[in-house]
């Protein structure tokens, strides 16, 4: 098989290494530090690129892209350690809003001016889709919701809510825009400091309801399942990157740390971990996906095999580095904390294996 990239891939490639390398470590936290933790400039800049665009379809306004182009994209900003939250305020709401037939405001969701951001996890509900404590009421066609949801990522940032509620035992997603009334924010940071937040609704009226059934929902999950594998991968290959230049350099007993046989062991270890994890990431990528089953199993497990690999990858890292390696001074300290969001997003290791294991 050939595994060569197009002309297409490789530009899309090229574009997020430029876009990216001015971002330094110091750059980086001072963005994490301001505060919505993130700049709306930079994330226009990101959309005019057509980075969003490539999880639309064609009929829907995006470019059409395919599984593969977006987990190069992904891989590719996890490896330049970018700060930028193309996966969950990019891919999964274009996913969400296009699927679900709110056209008009995907739109503007792909063109940068709206950022939107999906609130679906709620207390006691570990990661289970399913809304119960968010509870949707109808009247003459309009909804009203009233509830609760915590970890709502980019919740100073978000223009617009995409709520899960429950709609008599049944799970719907709603539209809810920022300045609703009823709708509370109380915001936090999270471990990569990006700011996330708890968000309340009292009889908060959502205008759109989209055309999303539970299969429908499982099936994005899948995907953004699997474009999280991806930054992880990219994320892996900068922390073992980052770790093989420190221990050419740092000398302890007059050589340099990367002479001594046992941490050239654990180094080859974890190239080997990073090479399964990317082979393990592409296998999973061209899965045939007309099969909804065979392909939220293989995006299941590629996100636990990798999760489990990357963050063994990231804890060598530290260990290598010393305790500078969890501080925001170095960036795999940036990059290992990022790794612990993503390798939780949607599913922890024991989570997301406990469902490839049952449908196996």
């Amino acid at each position: 098989m050939n595994f060569d990239l197009s002309e297409e891939q490789q530009m899309f490639v090229t574009s997020v290494e430029r876009f990216a390398a001015p971002m330094d470590v110091e750059a980086r936290r001072r963005l994490r530090l301001s505060p919505t933790g993130y700049d709306r400039g930079r994330w226009q800049a990101l959309a005019e690129m057509g980075l969003i665009a490539l999880a639309a379809s064609e009929g829907a306004g995006g470019m059409g892209g395919s599984a593969v182009d977006l987990a190069l994209v992904l891989e590719a900003i996890g490896k330049a350690n970018a700060p930028d939250p193309l996966l969950e305020h990019g891919i999964l709401p274009a996913l969400l809003l296009e699927r679900g037939g709110a056209g008009e405001v995907l739109e503007k969701v792909l063109s940068g001016e709206s950022l939107a951001t999906l609130a679906w996890t709620e207390r006691s509900q570990r990661y289970s889709l399913k809304a119960k404590g968010m509870k949707a009421e109808e009247a003459g066609g309009n909804y009203t919701l009233s509830g609760e949801k915590t970890m709502v990522m980019g919740a100073l940032l978000a223009d617009l809510f995409i709520v899960t509620a429950d709609v008599s035992g049944e799970t719907a997603c709603f539209l809810v825009p920022r300045d609703a009334p009823g709708l509370e924010v109380r915001a936090y940071r999270l471990a990569d400091g990006s700011i996330a937040g708890e968000i309340k609704l009292t009889r908060t009226p959502a205008n759109v309801r989209l055309a999303l059934d539970t299969a429908a929902l499982d099936g994005i999950v899948a995907d953004i399942r699997l474009y999280a594998a991806a930054e992880l991968v990219g994320l892996g290959q900068r922390l073992l990157d980052d770790t093989l230049t420190y221990v050419k350099e740092r000398e302890q007993f007059g050589v340099a740390i990367g002479s001594f046989q046992a941490l050239q062991h654990r180094l080859v270890d974890c190239y080997a971990r990073e090479e399964q994890a990317r082979s393990m990431l592409y296998r999973a990528a061209l899965n045939d996906r007309s099969d909804a089953e065979k392909w939220q199993r293989a995006a299941a497990g590629a996100k636990a095999f990798i999760g489990e690999n990357v963050d063994a990858i990231a804890r060598e890292a530290v260990q290598m580095h010393g305790g500078m390696g969890i501080t925001d001074e170095l960036a795999i300290g940036h990059a290992l904390k990022r790794v612990l969001l993503l390798a939780r997003l949607f599913g922890d290791v024991d989570t997301v294996l406990a469902e490839y294991a049952l449908a196996a």
